[in-house]
């Protein structure tokens, strides 16, 4: 472990220098401070290895399973009675994540110095969002911190098992479609050639579909840097449109309205609602606070929209339901359901009931959609790769039936 030599005074203004063994600079400090002597000087010395502080685009992020695991832990040491700086003291040193050491050590830091462990999460938005911080602190008000880090635990590992859902679901056809390309790239710049190279040579004219290959490796070759140029120019170009507000309302409004995938999107997007909903009245958040936030963390710029309509209606005095079925976006059957669950009082209760039902929804639509997309692939992929095959050897079939 690195050494510090430091210089600073006690409570009583005598000088104080020595060596300390500490993680990092702010491990020092606190050690310093937990010794009663405040540093003037700190640096690293010799007779230990010493941190390179790592830049920030190498330090790996916290993940979903690192965040979930402190929440569960952190929970169960609360609920126990530990004290609140002591539970991040332990966090801080048994994190895995070195990027997550670093925050739980600064937040610990914070907390200690007096700030409530709402605000010490601020500092570190990429890493506690919203939801997070305005969940924790109406536990800190209520009294109930071990329930809401439990509930937070709960909330996040459906949300990232619904996100790696939807990813599955999109990533598997794109990339066997984005491999099939590259195969027929490859025959049609490699292995093409070589066989036009020996039909020139045999002479005669070719079968159809043998000069229509041909003809297509030509155009590819004399057309390869271009059409690299034009995919990498419609990537950039759709990047920057769903980083404009209207483009990205555009491109969200499209791929609610796709064949399959668009059925499937809408049900990821009113379970993660409900499911965010749910869970911040549950835990004593303000409704109009809450809608702001399940605005924001929607994922899709028209359900932000719609949801940001709804909040107006209710600061206006109305209920939730009437305004949420206004939108055209939820589906009538929500808006029932939540209509029920604010006619007797258990909204939260009603919410986490429907995030519930359209989970297993998704479920459900993402094995149809692997089932339907399997077969076809591989008839695409038996069509496109074995047509190109046949078509080349068919001249070698026909030359061989002259020679016999």
């Amino acid at each position: 472990m690195p050494k510090f030599a430091y210089e600073g005074r006690t409570a009583g203004g005598e000088v104080k220098k020595g060596k300390i063994e500490a993680a990092d600079q702010n491990a020092a400090r606190a050690q310093l401070r937990k010794m009663s002597i405040n540093p003037t000087k700190l640096k690293a010395s010799g007779g230990g290895d010493i941190n390179i502080p790592m830049p920030a685009f190498l330090k790996p992020k916290v993940t979903t399973k690192d965040l979930v695991l402190f929440t569960r832990q952190f929970a169960t040491m609360i609920d126990s009675g530990l004290p609140l700086v002591q539970c991040l003291d332990i966090q801080a040193k048994q994190a895995a994540n070195p990027t997550f050491r670093e925050e739980l050590s600064s937040i610990k830091e914070s907390v200690e110095s007096g700030t409530t462990f709402a605000d010490a999460l601020k500092r570190f938005p990429a890493t506690f969002d919203d939801l997070y911080r305005n969940m924790i602190a109406a536990g800190e008000v209520g009294g109930i911190l071990d329930t809401i880090l439990n509930r937070l635990a709960v909330y996040l590992e459906k949300a990232d098992k619904l996100k790696r859902q939807i990813k599955g679901a999109l990533m598997y056809p794109l990339i066997t479609v984005v491999v099939a390309v590259g195969v027929v790239a490859i025959l049609l710049l490699k292995v093409v050639p070589t066989f036009e190279t020996m039909f020139a040579d045999f002479g005669g004219a070719l079968p159809a579909p043998t000069q229509f290959v041909i003809d297509l490796s030509k155009w590819l070759q004399a057309n390869f840097l271009i059409i690299v140029l034009a995919i990498a120019g419609i990537i950039f170009g759709f990047r920057f449109m769903y980083r404009n507000k209207r483009g990205r309302l555009l491109i969200d409004r499209v791929s609610l309205k796709l064949p399959v995938f668009g059925d499937l999107l809408t049900k990821v997007a009113v379970a993660r609602f409900c499911r965010t909903l749910g869970t911040m009245i549950s835990s004593g958040v303000p409704i109009l606070e809450a809608l702001d936030i399940c605005g924001r963390t929607a994922g899709n710029k028209v359900i932000e929209n719609a949801i940001g309509k709804v909040r107006e209606s209710i600061s206006e005095g109305r209920s939730i339901s009437e305004p949420l079925l206004e939108t055209g976006v939820f589906p009538e059957m929500v808006c029932q359901m939540i209509n029920v669950g604010e006619a007797t009082g258990a909204l939260d209760v009603m919410l986490n009931k429907v995030a519930d039902f359209y989970e297993d929804e998704v479920d459900q639509a993402v094995e149809t959609l692997t089932s339907m997309l399997e077969p076809m692939i591989m008839v695409f992929l038996g069509i496109v790769i074995g047509g190109l095959v046949i078509a080349m050897y068919m001249p070698i079939f026909s030359m061989a039936s002259n020679v016999g």
